[in-house]
């Protein structure tokens, strides 16, 4: 591009937003810049790249079918792609063996789901780390449950598996999804685990219980109107219906061109439901009126009045707030820490929430469909807003129990410089207090968890850093299960509902981030040299790199 060209489209577009800047401030300015379009270049390279590779795995599979002279559904060329797999998950399972020898501690993710065949699968999760802070998160077993679902039942398959990777010495902690089964006391897997001689927190998925607080606000007379006039819309056998509600939507160029369906297995639908349909709050009533044939009167009166529309804009509004959470909390190599903070956030953002309806003069910036709400209505009716804030603050307080009892660890580890030195165990005060008064360490270091632990020296602190460890290595949600079941339904679907369990185990890994090694590589090199000298129906060697 000509100096000219540049020069004059800085002077017209940015000369008033950069001139400003000078000396260290522009170059820390430029190289912002610089790192930004790195980024986004960058970004666009390694999607290229993924699709280019896959790109070649596809016609190196079809290279090999078409050679054979075979279908695609051919057995026996369908019986080499399997063995691959086979040996990948082989391969796996002794690195895995490697890694659960190797590290100090480990911690379990359990959850339980229906296949398409109506077979119980238990997946194990373990989050394994070593002595130098390195975690692993890789998947076990996963077991299919034949018969009962007992507590018995979890409990001997997850004894069998783990006692293949060295038994129950190092684990920290178990996370599961609170199922009576899992968490029962007496004859649960809780229970029995502890009756065995593990002691060790089981904890119940924090993203399970921030789900059932969600459940607790009573808006039953919104939620069935709003589902009403959505199935009247687009629901059943309604198809007509819905082809002239998503052409009026484009005619007068609504904010969304359709309404989403809800279902309570899918927990941040509510959420999303609302949202789309308070911003079609103009629009559905004339469509009602005009496009429906039975009688809607009672909807359209409904989707007028100024309190139940009050209503319908906090319950949007806070199930947004909580769709927000949720999406905190998911993810993988969080630790137990992480998720506590985002709980503890949004505890304290229901009570800024509270405070601002209480007020002569409600603050209500963060609840942007009551406020848009208020502009329109002349004064805010009387409603249940503050009750069920305070409503779903009790929620909040009564579970996370098992979280709230391991706080005095979680401050530790997030903060040892500032934690209490008296409400820690009594074998970390010493080390504690030699590490508060730590020069080096008080001065302002930008570690935080982790990255801090790493930094001190096993020969001066080792209880501290064995505590660290153990901390960091503990689940605090069954996410990656949950993940692996939307894996599993794809490939266990119902076009593909005879796979065995242990094809179905071998498959579940390849859909996941597991990183093979150099070694099952060469390994499948020197089984690929072998297998040609006897048969051409082999996957070639470019195919294994791809």
């Amino acid at each position: 591009m000509k100096d000219f060209n540049l020069s004059r489209h800085y002077n017209t577009t940015h000369k008033d937003k950069y001139d400003k800047y000078n000396g260290a401030a522009r170059v820390a300015i430029v190289a912002e810049l610089r790192g930004k379009i790195h980024h986004q270049q960058s970004f666009f390279t390694k999607a290229t790249t993924i699709q280019e590779s896959s790109l070649k795995v596809c016609y190196a599979v079809s290279l090999e079918l078409a050679k054979a002279k075979k279908p695609y559904s051919d057995g026996k060329i369908v019986k080499r792609l399997t063995r691959r797999i086979f040996d990948i998950q082989n391969h796996v399972e002794v690195k895995l063996k490697e890694v659960t020898h190797d590290c100090k501690y480990f911690s379990l993710a359990l959850d339980e789901s229906m296949d398409v065949t109506d077979v119980s699968q238990l997946l194990i999760y373990a989050r394994a780390i070593d002595s130098s802070f390195e975690v692993h998160e890789e998947l076990l077993k996963l077991v299919a449950l034949h018969d009962t679902t007992k507590g018995r039942d979890i409990f001997n398959a997850v004894q069998s598996v783990v006692s293949e990777y060295g038994g129950f010495d190092k684990l920290s902690a178990v996370v599961t999804d609170g199922a009576p089964s899992m968490q029962g006391k007496h004859t649960g897997f809780a229970g029995l685990l502890q009756q065995s001689g593990v002691d060790c927190p089981i904890l119940h998925c924090i993203i399970h219980q921030e789900a059932l607080c969600a459940k607790s606000m009573n808006f039953s007379h919104v939620m069935d109107l709003v589902t009403k006039v959505t199935n009247l819309i687009r629901g059943g056998n309604r198809s007509l219906n819905h082809k002239t509600f998503v052409a009026f939507l484009d005619e007068v160029i609504a904010v969304y061109g359709d309404l989403q369906m809800h279902t309570e297995v899918r927990w941040m639908s509510r959420g999303k439901r609302l949202e789309r349909f308070f911003a079609l709050l103009a629009e559905i009533p004339v469509f009602l009126e005009d496009s429906i044939r039975c009688d809607t009167s009672a909807y359209c009166s409904k989707l007028r009045d100024t309190e139940f529309l009050f209503d319908m804009a906090f319950l949007a509004d806070i199930s947004s707030h909580l769709n927000h959470l949720n999406m905190q909390l998911q993810g993988r190599s969080q630790t137990v820490s992480d998720l506590y903070a985002h709980v503890n956030a949004f505890q304290s953002k229901l009570t800024l929430f509270k405070e601002d309806f209480s007020s002569d003069r409600p603050n209500l910036a963060h609840l942007r469909s009551v406020e848009q709400m208020c502009k329109d209505a002349p004064r805010m009716p009387e409603n249940t807003s503050q009750v069920q804030i305070e409503k779903l603050q009790q929620q909040f307080k009564d579970r996370f129990q098992d979280f709230y009892t391991m706080k005095p660890r979680i401050v530790l580890f997030t903060d040892p410089l500032s934690a209490a030195v008296s409400a820690q165990p009594p074998e970390l005060q010493l080390q504690l207090c030699e590490l508060q008064s730590d020069p080096f360490f008080q001065a302002k270091r930008q570690e935080r968890g982790i990255s801090f632990w790493r930094l001190l020296p096993e020969s001066r602190f080792p209880l501290l850093r064995d505590f660290a460890l153990s901390t960091a290595g503990i689940f605090g949600s069954t996410y990656i299960c949950e993940s692996n079941f939307s894996t599993m339904k794809h490939i266990k679907s119902k076009e593909r509902n005879r796979l065995t369990d242990e094809t179905l185990f071998h498959l579940i890994p390849h859909c996941t981030e597991i990183i093979y090694d150099s070694g099952m590589l060469s390994h499948a090199q020197c089984c690929s040299a072998h297998l040609s000298s006897s048969s051409t129906d082999v996957i070639p060697l470019k195919l294994q790199q791809s």
